[in-house]
C-alpha cells in the first residue's frame, strides 16, 4: 500500500514513469494534510486557558477532522485502484463483437470510477475547508498560520481531485452522468473556493 510507504520512498515511487499513483493520490494526501493540521490546532487549544467556552466545538471539529484524515489516505490507494481498473479494461480481449462490447462497458465502468473517486476526495477536502473555518476565532492564536496551510492543502486537494475528474469526463458516453458531474464539481469549487479566501483573509489579519 502506498500509505504505508516513507516519505523518500513514496516520492521516488511518484517520481518514476507509472503513470499512478498519480495527481489523484496527490490530491488525496493534499487534503489528509490539511485535515491534520486542523486536528492539531484543535489538540493545540482544547483544555488551554482561554479556550474554555469553544470546548465543545473544539471537541466536535477535532473528530471530524481525524475521520477525514483517516479517509483521505485510504483514498490515496483507492484511487490509483481505480485507474489500474480503467487500465485494466483496455487490455481486455476485442477480437469478437461481443468481446468489443463487455470492453467497451467496463472501459465506460472504469472510468466511471475513476471519476467517482476524485470526486469524493474533493467533497471530502471541502469539508476539511469547512472545519478549518469553524475554527477561526475559536482556536489558539499562537496556530492561526496552521489553519492559513490546512485551508491552502484542502483547497489545493479539492482543485487537483476536480482536475482528475475533468481529464476523465470526457471518455464519458453517459450524458445524464456528465451534466451531474459537471454541476456538482462547480458547486464544489466555488464553495471551496470562497471558503478558502475567507480563511486566507481571516489569517492574513491575525498573524504578524
Amino acid at each position: 500500500m502506498l500509505v504505508n510507504l516513507s516519505l523518500q520512498d513514496f516520492s521516488k515511487e511518484l517520481g518514476s514513469d507509472s503513470p499512478a499513483p498519480g495527481g489523484g493520490s496527490v490530491a488525496a494526501l493534499s487534503g489528509a494534510l490539511g485535515a491534520d493540521l486542523v486536528s492539531m490546532v484543535c489538540n493545540l487549544s482544547i483544555g488551554k486557558k482561554g479556550y474554555e467556552s469553544f470546548q465543545d466545538e473544539l471537541e466536535e471539529v477535532l473528530e471530524k477532522s481525524q475521520s477525514l484524515s483517516d479517509s483521505l489516505l485510504k483514498r490515496v490507494d483507492l484511487d490509483t485502484e481505480a485507474f489500474n481498473g480503467v487500465m485494466r479494461a483496455f487490455k481486455m480481449p476485442k477480437e469478437t463483437d461481443e468481446e468489443k462490447r463487455i470492453r467497451k462497458d467496463a472501459i465506460q465502468r472504469g472510468f466511471k470510477e475513476a471519476i467517482n473517486s476524485p470526486l469524493d476526495i474533493a467533497r471530502e477536502c471541502l469539508e476539511v475547508l469547512r472545519q478549518a473555518e469553524n475554527l477561526l476565532g475559536r482556536s489558539n492564536t499562537n496556530a492561526v498560520s496552521d489553519l492559513g496551510v490546512a485551508s491552502q492543502q484542502a483547497y489545493a486537494g479539492l482543485e487537483g481531485a476536480v482536475m482528475n475528474v475533468k481529464i476523465n469526463l470526457s471518455s464519458i458516453k453517459d450524458e445524464v452522468f456528465v451534466t451531474d458531474t459537471s454541476s456538482t464539481i462547480i458547486a464544489l469549487l466555488d464553495e471551496g473556493g470562497l471558503t478558502k479566501d475567507r480563511i486566507y483573509k481571516y489569517v492574513s489579519e491575525n498573524i504578524g
